[in-house]
């Protein structure tokens, strides 16, 4: 990611959080990084693990991985198991990537929604004041399409089974994969989505009846 830039002496992060305007956000970055031809970044924090994550932050999660290497940005930082305020957080990359602007959004739907308001947003302006804030207006209407879709994930297991795989819910010497199951809401059967990370990617595999879909996908998510 990220070729040299012209303008070496400023540098733009992105602040994202789980929500459907997390995209507008780094494609409003991107414009302002291709006019002034610095580089450009995207932080996001959370305080539960990575392995954590339900199915909607880890697409989420996902979708920002593309579009940072679409958009050919210098790094896609993610700070989880993050017990500091996220001001510290946010001051910290700041100074590591010498950031001279920040954007956030404005959005009722975001843990980012404490930044534009009160007192969070002051404390942001003493932590980092040798930044310019850009706070940016997003659309509270738009719904993501898989809230509440799924349960709470399970920790779950692939086990070979034939060409395929089975999820299975107890560690065992055949288990070659181990991630986090989310049941649909509204079946009986072990219906829903799989997630593990391999290679420091998310991935996921679609599980029916206990099996995966399409095993191939267990590959072909893994990208280098």
């Amino acid at each position: 990611m990220g070729k040299m830039k012209s303008r070496m002496d400023e540098g733009i992060l992105v602040c994202v959080y789980y929500g459907p305007n997390g995209e507008r956000l780094i494609n409003r970055g991107y414009k302002i990084a291709t006019i002034m031809d610095c580089p450009l970044y995207i932080l996001t924090v959370d305080p539960a693990p990575l392995d954590d994550f339900d199915v909607d932050k880890s697409e989420y999660i996902d979708r920002w991985k593309e579009l940072a290497e679409e958009l050919d940005v210098e790094a896609f930082i993610i700070r989880d198991d993050e017990k500091r305020p996220t001001a510290k957080v946010i001051k910290e990359v700041a100074h590591q990537y010498g950031i001279t602007q920040i954007i956030i959004g404005q959005t009722a739907q975001s843990r980012w929604e404490e930044i534009t308001k009160g007192s969070f947003m002051n404390v942001l302006l003493r932590e980092i004041p040798f930044v310019d804030f850009h706070v940016v207006s997003v659309d509270r209407a738009i719904k993501s399409e898989t809230e509440g879709s799924f349960e709470k994930g399970v920790r779950a297991y692939l086990i070979p089974d034939g060409d395929s795989f089975r999820i299975n819910f107890t560690l065992s010497k055949h288990a070659q994969y181990e991630g986090i199951f989310f049941k649909e809401i509204g079946t009986d059967f072990n219906n829903g989505v799989f997630k593990f990370m391999q290679n420091s990617k998310i991935c996921q595999v679609q599980i029916e009846d206990d099996q995966v879909l399409d095993s191939s996908k267990i590959q072909c998510k893994i990208q280098n």
